[in-house]
């Protein structure tokens, strides 16, 4: 059975709670949720083949304290996480375990390959790719599919209870925090075996360069375009409502306005919000729209001297605009504590209408949507113009690296296992199936070229797409088939991608370490965010988040600034 979980996903701004058994209130078990006629869950396709028994618990005091929330949508966000822990549970809690049914002989004769990483869509990979995958590398590949909303909590109880598999995903807000996890001897420094394997020899040097730490590499890194930041509208609500793709903050307040308040679905009913938002002020809409003000990626660089993003007048004017959308419920209300899940659903479900974040997920969205109303179509912005003129910010070509724990990996043997299985994973054969499927189910080849019919993109939904998670290095692998016709959102979404690039907002402090922020970074960061999400909420004013900024300088904030400052000096 599933260990209970915390299904609200909160952000820090909530008051910190008591996490004994008795604080909770036990809500059903999945069966229950299941079969109650009050439940109008989103409609969204779970692979299940039984349900199994699983409770889902809410913290009593923090239902009171956000008692804003609406209960549908504290109902939706428990029916989407258990519905997401009864796939096959794996023993870190919101796992799908894979590979289970291995034959006593083929465990035997083939290395066991563990691995734990997040799941952004519906359902893990098909059984018949995975035992595909598993003949082309000669292995046992176990992975745990952690939901993306959950991984990071998940990832961090596994680090803090030594239970890591092989190879663990860690995301890149979550990395940078990592350092002194990395120096304590926890993980492998896998920079001495990488020329033993012919495509792990040639990873871009610049990428683990920015990657590495004190010159030693721990990771593979999952290669990604610099900014994939955009917005997904609503096209035909843009028609119906005779308004065109916004190209200036003023025009996507007014598209966001105009959804909420002008009927924008023609049912006659004011039942649409503008902006679907999430609680997270990196990948949500808060970071991006924070681009359009002209806030900095991270730090501003002014003479030598670090200024962080929050002290800037553009992240203010970033709270206020939120503020502003908050207060005239031009967006989901409970924002702050909404789920990713939750936050595409209400733009599948046709609930809103604007969806700030990567442009990449526009196709899968649009798919889901067209099964809810086969007339919903859907358009993509990347330009939107403010006061510096068009600005977005961008990660360094990588969102993330699989990591090596030394408990799980014991021998160097074991860890050239599995260095070889991510290797081989780079080879064409198994590289294209990850991406792309199998040949003439999911795709078919052309002159080199895969050829992917918009038929079966509800098939690569469901059955492919989670892999590209474990894809080493896709973006520059030559391996890696350039696909021949993509579906439209698809192929609009990599123009805009590539168009980011000409006004690419980079983080000047990339390359640089700070030991006060290694060791404090993410209590750091805590009273940062917890700050910016009161102040939207209009729980304090902007002189109460310039005092939260002082404790934030107080409480090692001023170490970091004077620490990237020297490092910078000595690079010069």
């Amino acid at each position: 059975m599933n260990k209970t979980g915390n299904v609200l996903n909160r952000k820090p701004y909530i008051v910190s709670l008591l996490r004994k058994v008795s604080d909770f209130k036990f809500i059903s078990t999945l069966s229950e949720i299941w079969s109650s006629e009050k439940s109008k869950h989103y409609p969204i396709k779970f692979h299940i083949n039984k349900i199994m028994p699983a409770f889902v618990f809410f913290n009593k005091g923090e239902l009171g304290r956000i008692g804003w929330i609406r209960w549908n949508q504290v109902r939706q966000t428990a029916i989407l996480t258990v519905c997401s822990a009864s796939l096959l549970l794996a023993s870190t809690g919101c796992g799908i375990g894979q590979g289970s049914a291995k034959t006593a002989s083929a465990a035997e004769d083939r290395p066991t390959i563990s691995i734990m990483a997040p799941l952004h869509f519906p359902s893990p990979p098909s059984h018949d790719i995975i035992d595909r995958i598993e003949q082309q590398t000669n292995t046992n590949v176990e992975i745990t599919w952690v939901p993306d909303g959950v991984y990071s909590d998940k990832m961090t109880a596994a680090l803090t209870t030594s239970s890591l598999k092989k190879a663990t995903f860690v995301k890149y807000t979550d990395y940078i925090f990592m350092a002194d996890t990395m120096r304590s001897g926890v993980f492998w420094d896998i920079s001495p075996y990488l020329d033993e394997f012919e495509n792990l020899r040639h990873l871009d040097h610049n990428i683990m360069k920015q990657a590495s730490v004190d010159g030693h590499i721990y990771g593979l890194y999952t290669e990604r375009p610099s900014s994939r930041q955009g917005i997904i509208i609503r096209q035909d609500w843009l028609e119906h409502l005779h308004l065109k793709p916004p190209t200036t903050i003023d025009e996507l307040y007014e598209v966001i306005r105009q959804f909420t308040y002008n009927d924008p679905d023609g049912n006659g009913v004011q039942d649409t919000i503008g902006l679907a938002d999430r609680n997270d002020l990196v990948y949500g809409a808060f970071k991006t729209l924070g681009s359009y003000f002209g806030t900095p990626n991270n730090w501003d660089l002014k003479d030598g001297q670090f200024v962080p993003d929050f002290e800037t007048q553009a992240y203010v004017d970033t709270m206020d605009f939120v503020r502003k959308l908050y207060d005239e419920k031009l967006i989901n209300s409970d924002f702050a504590v909404t789920s990713k899940d939750i936050q595409r659903n209400l733009l599948i479900t046709g609930k809103a209408g604007v969806y700030i974040g990567s442009m990449s997920d526009a196709q899968r969205l649009s798919t889901e949507a067209v099964a809810v109303n086969p007339n919903a179509t859907f358009t993509l912005v990347n330009r939107i113009e403010g006061p510096q003129g068009y600005r977005i910010w961008s990660i360094p070509n990588y969102n993330g690296l699989y990591l090596f724990s030394k408990k799980a990996v014991k021998t160097e043997d074991e860890l050239r296992e599995v260095l070889a299985f991510f290797d081989r994973s780079m080879e064409k054969d198994v590289a294209n199936m990850m991406l792309y499927g199998l040949e003439g189910r999911h795709y078919e080849e052309r002159s080199g070229m895969a050829y992917l019919p918009e038929s079966t993109s509800e098939l690569r939904i469901s059955e492919v797409n989670a892999l590209y998670t474990l894809m080493i290095a896709d973006l520059s692998n030559p391996n890696v088939m350039k696909a021949a016709q993509k579906e439209p959102l698809t192929e609009m979404a990599d123009r805009l991608v590539a168009d980011n690039e000409k006004f690419l907002v980079k983080d000047p402090s990339v390359s640089l370490h700070s030991k006060t922020n290694d060791e404090h970074g993410q209590e750091l960061n805590t009273i940062i965010t917890e700050a910016t999400y009161n102040y939207m909420l209009g729980q304090i004013d902007l002189d109460g988040f310039r005092s939260e900024v002082e404790k934030w300088k107080r409480s090692g904030g001023t170490k970091v600034i004077d620490e990237l400052r020297e490092q910078y000096e000595g690079m010069q």
